[in-house]
């Protein structure tokens, strides 16, 4: 069989700490997870021959033998014990990337940047599908933008998921509002996911390009101008930003907040946009100035990292989760299906 052919890597992806603030953090218990890569371009999301893992100094490939879609080993494990044979197990953690379905404006061809405007229906069903995609990936936090688009993705994703726990935003941008989202159930604690949502993980501020039509916008300065505007890494529109200081406040952001979270086990979906995604692919993947401008990423294409040992492996896109597409080929999965399927009749 396919998947039997890879030596893929297989870990431990441990449950939630108990350490957040915010009393949120569900338990996910311990699980295992299988990967086999197919493709390779960014705008669908998956890749070809192998996964590319990330290192402080290199990028390095490890080819594989097989085409076999990306699928998820779950298994859940029985045991909590804190052996000595358990603490030298290397944890590993998933990172999901989604950028936003579709919205109103891209649907009209707008410079969108920083203006808050809705999902269209199309946006809308690109998010479903994205959940359905993830829908067997333990999630244990979620970090959006602070914009709407990213922050509806993020909860209609959340609707299929097989765990069924509640997406809840955290409002700390007051002592009052911290207060008054207070949930007094610990039993309704533990089905809830925490959403923290952050401006610095908005799109990149466009400027006085905000709500133009683009071709208008490319026929008032010409295609050039306007494509070195949206395509350069380090040349603004006026008065806006460019993708070099959208990753400042992006990458600063997910080094600041979001790794020490996978770096303890937990399991981290962030929904944002096609420029403050590029600049954390751009940390995660090691990329140069030249290589990222050349980045795409879909609408509603999640896609998928491990972080395991100070690492992050690019998995590709997860397939949807179609018996052929995820649980073939291997008996774990079935079993774990199986579990699950037990768990939610």
């Amino acid at each position: 069989m396919a998947a039997t052919t890879l030596h893929q890597a297989v870990g431990t992806l441990q449950s939630c700490r108990n350490n957040c603030k915010s009393g949120l953090c569900p338990d996910y218990g311990h699980a295992s997870f299988r990967s086999v890569s197919k493709g390779f371009k960014v705008d669908v999301g998956l890749l070809r021959g192998g996964s590319y893992c990330s290192r402080k100094r290199s990028t390095c490939v490890i080819q594989a033998s097989a085409s076999q879609a990306t699928f998820l080993d779950a298994a859940s494990a029985t045991s909590s014990s804190t052996t000595s044979d358990s603490k030298k197990k290397t944890s590993e953690a998933a990172l999901i990337l989604i950028r936003h379905g579709e919205s109103m404006w891209n649907e009209k061809n707008l410079f969108t940047g920083c203006v808050d405007v809705p999902l269209t229906t199309k946006g809308v069903e690109e998010a479903i599908e994205a959940g359905k995609r993830i829908s067997n990936i333990p999630v244990d936090m979620i970090y959006t933008s602070a914009l709407i688009r990213a922050q509806m993705t993020a909860m209609l994703a959340m609707t299929q998921h097989r765990r069924k726990k509640v997406p809840t935003i955290i409002h700390e941008e007051s002592e009052q509002a911290g207060a008054w989202s207070q949930i007094f159930s610990e039993e309704t604690k533990k089905q809830c996911i925490p959403v923290v949502t952050a401006w610095q993980l908005n799109e990149r501020m466009y400027g006085e390009l905000q709500g133009l039509n683009k071709q208008e916008t490319a026929d008032r300065y010409g295609k050039e101008q306007v494509h070195e505007w949206r395509r350069s890494y380090d040349i603004p529109p006026p008065n806006g930003e460019s993708l070099e200081m959208c990753a400042e406040r992006a990458v600063a952001y997910f080094k600041e907040h979001i790794e020490p979270q996978l770096a303890g086990g937990k399991n981290i979906m962030i929904a944002a946009h096609g420029n403050s995604l590029r600049s954390i692919i751009m940390y995660l993947d090691k990329l140069t100035s030249q290589e990222v401008i050349s980045l795409e990423l879909s609408t509603g294409i999640p896609m998928l990292y491990i972080f395991k040992e100070g690492m992050f492996i690019r998995r590709g896109s997860p397939a949807a989760p179609t018996e052929a597409g995820v649980y073939a080929y291997t008996k774990t999965l079935a079993q774990y299906r199986q579990k699950l399927d037990d768990m939610f009749q």
